[in-house]
């Protein structure tokens, strides 16, 4: 066998653990969860969830076990084609995780079984939609014993769907720093004074940290609960779940292409463009940064997989929601700010990646971009040529927009302090450090640039 690398966020159950070997992922279930893998595989429960598109489905190979001592079984599992995370979610993207969640525990009662934990982080975007991905958080139900997941789902699902209800969808971004979920005594102290009409608020988050005030550090139960009991709990977490909205907030970018003043006949030429350079490039991946509503992510997704990022929440939700409904399986929303992407938390800093690490796509889009970074956000075009490189193996389609373009000018109105270094030779001549030039067209009807580059 070549080196089998065991993740390092897999190391908090003793169940098992996922591991990689020659590019594959795999997960070892131990020994002592053996009788909790038969009766979930027995009883009926996994094909139940896998029939309902509910859990990543995995066959069980003969590979030899990377821990030898305490193996069981070798499990494959489906492959996930982009690992996101729950702070680069958008809110209606948490809340059908959330759902999801609920769900698969529900079915799991049925069968005399219990999720042990319900964290966001068991859950991907796969196919087109929220799926449960981890096998080993089932457990035989014992009514004797409170749900030990009721306080992980409320601090990880209900407190960041809380906060966006009554506050911004921006706190949603509390889950990079609070990656074991946001204390149910913090949310309470966030969440406005008329969340105090809400008895879900109270039972979830007042009362509850209340009780964490009182009783210092000792763990939070919620007493042991027979069946009908943790089923009625369930479903008034459900119930909760479904009626909370995301807080309409209007953004700059709201409607941007409707409303840009370059107008539909801009939007139409720079599609023409972009349709032939991707017609003569082969790639079986992408990611369009600076998506906003993800209309040439559409177009992308009709050829290959691809993930389409925008720091607007609004754009992003609108995109997943559009996606689910047209039933869209090769396109994932992520709510990521290129100018401050999501970094590397965890134990050592290396239990979950920044964006940059997980973000290495045969083809990158950078389409009415860069001057949003040059001159909204400060960065040096040659940083920029660099962080770009980084983050594709093989392609960039990257528009380039003049300084004289009234969008540059929008952009530095009543402002001194930018980088003034920032010409189309300039621009070709930091790039050209990583890229080669493949094509280049200006887009009809105005001094905007595409290219199409290949990497050196």
């Amino acid at each position: 066998m070549n080196e089998v690398r065991k993740h390092p966020a897999s190391y908090k159950d003793p169940a098992g653990f996922i591991f990689s070997l020659d590019g594959k992922i795999y997960r070892q279930v131990n020994k002592e969860y053996a009788s909790h893998y038969d009766h979930l595989m027995n009883s009926g429960l996994y094909q139940k969830l896998v029939n309902s598109g509910l859990i990543l489905p995995h066959i069980e190979t003969n590979l030899p076990f990377a821990d030898r001592d305490n193996g069981y079984k070798i499990l494959e599992p489906e492959t996930l084609t982009f690992v996101s995370y729950p702070a680069e979610w958008s809110f209606d993207m948490l809340r059908d995780a959330a759902l999801l969640t609920l769900k698969v525990n529900l079915t799991a009662i049925e069968y005399e079984m219990v999720l042990k934990d319900a964290t966001p982080f068991n859950v991907q975007v796969h196919q087109g939609k929220m799926v449960f991905i981890d096998t080993l958080s089932f457990e035989k139900y014992d009514e004797s014993k409170p749900w030990v997941a009721f306080r992980q789902f409320c601090e990880c699902f209900l407190s960041p769907l809380f906060l966006s209800h009554y506050n911004s969808a921006e706190l949603i971004k509390l889950l990079s720093v609070y990656i074991d979920g946001i204390p149910a005594g913090l949310t309470a102290k966030l969440l406005p004074f008329r969340s105090r009409f809400s008895l879900a608020a109270w039972l979830y988050f007042y009362l509850p940290g209340m009780v964490n005030n009182n009783q210092g550090n000792k763990p939070q139960t919620n007493g042991g609960f027979n069946k009908q009991k943790l089923q009625r709990l369930l479903q008034h977490l459900t119930t909760t779940v479904e009626r909370l909205k995301c807080r309409n907030e209007n953004t700059v970018w709201d409607n941007y292409y409707q409303e840009t003043i370059l107008g539909k006949e801009y939007l139409e030429e720079k599609e023409k463009i972009f349709r032939s350079y991707i017609d003569v490039i082969s790639f079986e991946n992408a990611v369009d940064l600076g998506a906003n509503d993800g209309h040439f992510s559409r177009i992308l997704s009709s050829k290959s997989r691809v993930v389409a990022v925008d720091f607007d929440h609004n754009c992003i939700n609108r995109l997943y929601n559009q996606a689910k409904k047209s039933a869209v399986s090769n396109l994932i929303p992520l709510v990521v700010d290129l100018s401050n992407p999501t970094s590397a938390v965890g134990f050592a800093n290396t239990e979950r990646q920044s964006f940059i690490e997980r973000c290495k796509p045969d083809l990158l889009l950078a389409l009415a971009l860069i001057h949003h970074l040059v001159f909204g956000k400060n960065i040096p075009l040659s940083n920029i040529a660099k962080l770009l490189s980084m983050m594709t193996s093989k392609y960039l389609i990257i528009e380039f927009v003049p300084f004289e373009d009234i969008k540059v000018q929008e952009l530095v109105k009543n402002k001194d302090n930018f980088h003034r270094n920032y010409s189309q030779e300039e621009f070709e001549s930091l790039f050209g450090h990583y890229f080669l030039i493949s094509r280049k067209e200006k887009i009809k009807g105005t001094d905007r640039w595409l290219y199409c580059m290949s990497k050196k």
